[in-house]
């Protein structure tokens, strides 16, 4: 399933699994959310993408919440009730910079903070959409290679689902 190392940890290999749909319906404990690390409050800003469609089925809730803990360092991660979703957290990790644009020590650091927070609040699994792969403007396939190579290198132990969102994105 994992193709970036050779002869990846079969334990990591069944954890980590690249899935077409929508993140919001996975079956897991907790989504993450590709936030940024921006110093707008979150009230003023109109959330897209991923942020959006969080912000539509879980409402404003985990907003607040985030809010109430500050801009995100470029890289963390930080964790919020589900709001509505019918998951126990979602993890909101700023993968993108000021300027909007994601690197990719923003998307490795993005992938260890949320695995290491998830770990640390008990979680058994999570979904995760394409780090930069949008308004970051790294693109879906070099961010998918990038989000699984490091988690091999991080060899979670928990299921992590990175969910690709539109058909085209996984060719």
């Amino acid at each position: 399933m994992l193709t970036t190392n050779p002869q990846p940890d079969a334990s990591t290999v069944d954890r980590v699994k690249i899935v077409e749909g929508d993140l919001l319906d996975q079956p897991v404990d907790a989504s993450v959310n590709a936030w940024n690390r921006n110093i707008i409050p979150w009230w003023l800003l109109l959330p897209q993408g991923v942020s959006g469609a969080i912000k539509r089925r879980a409402g404003l809730d985990p907003f607040r919440e985030l809010g109430r803990a500050g801009p995100i360092a470029l890289g963390q991660a930080v964790i919020t009730g589900p709001g509505r979703l019918p998951h126990k957290a979602i993890i909101h990790v700023a993968g993108i910079n000021l300027l909007w644009r994601a690197s990719e020590r923003s998307i490795r650091d993005s992938v260890t903070n949320a695995v290491r927070l998830a770990t640390e609040c008990g979680m058994q699994s999570m979904a995760r959409p394409l780090i930069g792969a949008g308004t970051g403007g790294v693109g879906a396939e070099r961010a998918r290679a990038i989000m699984a190579d490091q988690l091999q290198r991080c060899s979670p132990q928990i299921d992590v689902y990175i969910v690709i969102f539109k058909k085209e994105m996984t060719k």
